[in-house]
């Protein structure tokens, strides 16, 4: 995972194994939030990639490993001023995103979840489910 380089910007990596608790996804949060600072994404950018995270780290948890905080994700992202790139990996056996049923369709709108990779997408330049489905990759780099 490389994003365009300028050595003389700012620029954060990050890739840990973590364990699949509330705690461990609230640490890394935290590290991207500091990164986006250190790299001087604006208000827009950190809402959207912030939300984009919280649900693909909180999906890996909740879905992709069952809730079972003896597994394990992999979390990878980097940061440069206008850039964002990410890659979350469960233990899970994954899924189809195209069987995800479409949370703005009437008959979904009570249903509590579901709405996650619509969010990611909507907030995120592309967002790619990795065959079988238990990873993640999502960028981030708007064109002005």
């Amino acid at each position: 995972m490389t994003s365009p380089r300028n050595p003389s910007e700012p620029r954060v990596e990050f890739r840990e194994t973590i364990l699949s608790n509330r705690d461990a996804i609230d640490r890394v949060l935290e590290l991207c939030l500091e990164g986006l600072v250190t790299c001087g994404h604006d208000e827009t950018a950190t809402f959207a990639i912030r939300l984009a995270m919280e649900e693909t780290l909180a999906n890996a948890m909740n879905h992709g490993n069952g809730g079972d905080s003896s597994k394990s994700i992999i979390v990878e992202f980097e940061l440069a001023p206008g850039f964002f790139r990410a890659a979350i990996e469960d233990q899970g056996p994954g899924f189809n995103p195209d069987s995800v049923p479409d949370p703005t369709a009437e008959e979904n709108l009570t249903i509590a979840s579901g709405r996650g990779l619509t969010l990611m997408k909507a907030f995120m330049t592309e967002v790619i489910v990795v065959p079988p489905g238990n990873r993640i990759e999502m960028t981030y780099a708007p064109q002005d």
